[in-house]
């Protein structure tokens, strides 16, 4: 069975730090896209960061731009955000993800990625 697990959230200050790790399960991923998204209660699911199957090219949403690095390492079948700077509206659900998907302009949209994780908790207090 395919399982994508998330770890590495939890709860953290205003302007401190945070790495997030998406280690598959099943199969390797070394070939797919893979991505962040996350979703604040009463919200819906929003993209955050997604990176290309060799790690060539990034994509970040504007809010988390300069603050979040996503990157990876295909050796170890694993992913990663470094979340650095964080606010209180950085607190959601995070969730990673995972496709063969090539078309980038498509990477924000929840309904392009196949594999999901269960998340992963992030708080951030003020």
């Amino acid at each position: 069975q395919v399982q994508l697990v998330e770890s590495g959230g939890g709860t953290v200050q205003a302007g401190g730090s945070l790495r997030l790790s998406c280690a598959p399960s099943g199969r390797t991923f070394s070939r797919d896209a893979m991505g962040w998204f996350r979703q604040a209660p009463g919200k819906e699911r929003e993209f955050v960061a997604a990176i290309s199957w060799n790690g060539g090219a990034t994509y970040y949403a504007g809010s988390v731009k300069g603050r979040f690095t996503i990157s990876r390492d295909n050796a170890k079948n694993t992913m990663y955000l470094q979340m650095n700077i964080l606010k209180p509206e950085d607190t959601a659900v995070y969730y990673c993800a995972a496709d063969p998907i090539t078309n980038s302009g498509r990477y924000s949209q929840t309904g392009s990625w196949s594999y999901w994780g269960q998340g992963t908790q992030v708080t951030v207090s003020s």
